[in-house]
Order: structure tokens, then sequence, then C-alpha cells
């Protein structure tokens, strides 16, 4: 019989490097069946799965009888024989001569995520082991190659990655939607945003980007929504509206393409339809908020939109996901009115009413995936409108003083990375983008 420590220790996400060979994994029991004298465990390592088969006669009774009883998710380090079958999910099965039980799941406290339906709120209460399953796996490992593919994207376009606070003595987008924290003598609050303390850098190294959680007390119950979320923000000097557009879709391109060429398989295993990404590619269609608008007014002529949309207001999800709809892929929908956006985004010069911003929006009805705006460049101006929006001017005296001493135009978007997960991903709600999602209602586990 051989032993684990004779064989290489393989993922089984290159299992077939080592096609005829004896090999070592290290994993737990995902499932198994039996029939007769025959055994079918699969096994999981955290890369993939990989079916065994164990005839009785041609392992000890020790090895077979560890197998029969062996209960799922019980950790094992398993040896066996690679071996090529096309019938076999991933290619390759493992003709298994030995097995060392780590730690075996007891039979009258079995593993609680069993293979039938389970409501969402018993899988969200058992997150920390729902994420073990193959969906769930597949889910993350997509997350991490968007993560990849973002820092990938901007390390070699020559930005540099540079990390704003995350405590922040004032908003960036109004106080309303923070999380407030009680900093020694100060009121301090959790991060919205990144963007204006990455202005500041961008002002030193001219390319920057950062990468971090956010927060918004939003009380929104909607399957787009989470109060902990992770962005990546770019921000460029001398950048004006259309430089940051086409750079949103060339960002967006990238990582669509890496995932697809990096995890298809994953993709296969969550149950995406790959064809309606594929052709994710620059150019992308503009249009103005304009446009849109005459768009959904459209929509509400014939039928297809329940309520009529009023030139100024903001759309809410009903409408991003009818605009959406009219494209194959991201749409970019550009100058807003300034009244519904944030404080600091430069006016269009031919219509100050305007903001120079645009929002990237997701087909298939996922919405916003990309905000971003060229900033104000003129200290008066951004000083009034600081005013105007009623936010203390001493906490942003530090942010004045970007356009005091060598101001520039600049412009910037923040990507959401759970938005992104999702619509790669063609998940209904954004709670499995994230390893813990925390929600209006939860924080546990």
């Amino acid at each position: 019989m051989e032993t684990t420590t004779q064989s290489p220790i393989a993922s089984i996400t290159e299992i077939g490097r080592h096609e005829g060979q004896s090999v070592t994994i290290r994993g737990w029991l995902y499932n198994k069946r039996e029939s007769g004298k025959l055994i079918f465990p699969i096994f999981r390592d955290g890369t993939g799965v990989i079916q065994g088969v164990v005839p009785k006669n041609q392992v000890t009774s020790e090895v077979f009888d560890a197998l029969k009883s062996l209960t799922d998710e019980s950790s094992v380090i398993v040896t066996g024989k690679v071996r090529a079958d096309k019938r076999a999910p991933g290619g390759y099965e493992l003709d298994v001569s030995d097995v060392k039980v780590v730690q075996r799941v007891p039979e009258d406290d079995p593993f609680p995520i069993a293979r039938k339906e389970h409501g969402p709120d018993f899988l969200m209460e058992n997150r920390h082991l729902w994420m073990r399953t193959p969906r769930q796996a597949a889910i993350l490992r997509v997350r991490a190659e968007i993560i990849r593919a973002a820092r990938n994207f901007f390390d070699e376009r020559g930005f540099t990655l540079t990390d704003p606070p995350i405590l922040t003595p004032a908003a960036c987008e109004g106080t309303t939607t923070l999380f407030p924290v009680d900093y020694f003598e100060e009121q301090a609050f959790l991060t919205q945003s990144g963007q204006l303390y990455i202005e500041a850098t961008a002002m030193a190294l001219g390319k920057v980007y950062s990468f971090g959680p956010t927060f918004r007390a939003e009380k929104s119950k909607t399957r787009r929504h989470l109060t902990e979320f992770w962005m990546v923000e770019p921000e460029v000097a001398y950048a004006e509206l259309n430089d940051i557009m086409e750079l949103a879709e060339n960002f967006i391109s990238h990582i669509v393409q890496s995932v697809i060429a990096h995890r298809r398989s994953d993709l296969e295993t969550i149950g995406r339809d790959v064809t309606k990404i594929e052709n994710i590619k620059p150019p992308f269609p503009r249009i103005t908020y304009d446009d849109a608008v005459k768009m959904l007014e459209e929509g509400h002529a014939k039928g297809q939109l329940e309520t009529k949309f009023e030139w100024g207001g903001d759309f809410g999800a009903p409408d991003e996901t009818y605009i959406s709809s009219q494209f194959d892929r991201p749409v970019m929908v550009h100058r807003y009115p300034a009244q519904v956006k944030a404080f600091y985004m430069e006016p269009d010069p031919q219509r100050p009413e305007l903001a120079l911003c645009v929002d990237v929006l997701a087909p298939e009805g996922y919405g916003e995936i990309i905000g971003g705006s060229q900033r104000i460049g003129d200290y008066s101006l951004l000083r009034k409108r600081i005013q105007e929006h009623d936010l203390p001017e001493s906490a942003f005296k530090w942010y004045l003083d970007l356009r005091k001493y060598g101001g520039v135009p600049h412009a910037g978007f923040g990507m959401g990375i759970e938005r992104a997960v999702a619509w790669i991903c063609g998940l209904e709600h954004v709670r499995e983008t994230i390893p813990f999602a925390r929600t209006l209602t939860r924080i546990y586990p």
C-alpha cells in the first residue's frame, strides 16, 4: 500500500499535469456514492473537485472501510493514481490507494448544508459553511480574478497604488449615508469612498488608484446594496471626462476578458451564459442623460415602464434596467443634472446645469457598475459648492488646497467590486459576491 508521504502533493485544478502518476490531495470529502463493492468519493481541495474510484479488491480493508464510513466535509489526505476520463468533471479521476482521515464529521451532527434547497436566510446564517459548496467557491474565485485583473490593468499602465484612510472627518457625498465612529474626543466616519484622498495623491504622482473597503449606511434592502463593499478607484491628473470614459471602457473590457480567459470553468459551474459577456469589448455605446430620458419616455409611452420619468431626477433601478436592456454591452450615460450629483463634479461649460460625469450601466439589468466624473478644478467654485451642500468647510480645507497649489483638470471613477462580480457571474443578489455580506439586517457571521 502506498503511503501519503511517497507521492507529490497536487492541487485538483492542476491534476492533469500528473496523468498516470500517483499524487496526494489534501482536502475534504464533498460527496460519495456506492455501487456494490465500488465507492465513488468526490473530493474537493479549494481549487476544484475530483471523483475517486475505490474498488474493494484494489485497496486494504482499512482504506475501504474508512472511505465507506466517511461523512461529508470530513477532512482527508488521499493518495491515488491520476487517470484521464472524458466523462469525469474536469476530465480526470483518481484511483484511490490510500486515505488518512484528519477529522471526521460526526454522523449525529452532520454538515448542515445538504444537497437540497435551503432558504437564503439559512444559507446566510451558515455563510461560513455555505462557501464550501462548488458554486459559492467558484464565485469567490471569479471575485479574486476580477481583483487581480483590476490591479494588473492599472499597474501595467503606469498607475501607482495609494491607500486612502478608512476613517475620515467628513463625507464626500453628504452625511446621511455614513457610519459615525467615536474618534477619541471627536466624531469621525467610515469612508464612503477614497476619492477625495486619491485626488491628493494624483497631484503628487499623476496617475493613481486605490483599492479598499468602503461603507454606506443606506437603509436599502435591494439586491444591489451592501453596507460594506470594496471599491477600486483610479484618479488621473490632467484628465477630462472623455479620458476617463475611455479608461473605464478599457478597464471593464480587460476584467471581463481576463475572467473568461482564466475562470471560464468557474463561470460554467456558476451557471453563467458566457456568450452574454464574450463580446464585452470597446467601444461602449455613449448616450447623454437627455438621450436616456427620451428613451425612458418612449418606454413609458409603449407601456414598458409604469412610471413616467421626469427630467432632472436621478435614475432608479427600473430606469437603469430599461436603459441598459437596449444594449448588448455596458452603456455610458454622461452629463447628468448637477443637482443629483456630488458637490465636487465639474459643470459642463456648454450647459452649467449639467455635470461632466458618467455612469456605466451593465447590461441584463445589473445597473450602475461605475460612476465617475471630471472634478471641479477652480478653487472659488469648489468652495461655493461646499457651502451650498452645507458641508463643514474646515474639514475640506486640505481638499481646497489641491486647487490653490498647482490645481489642474483631473478626473476619475469608482467601481464597486461586488456589483461587477454580480454582473459577470450573472447572480441575482449581490450578497453572494463577498465572503461575508454586510447588509441592513445582517452582521452575523
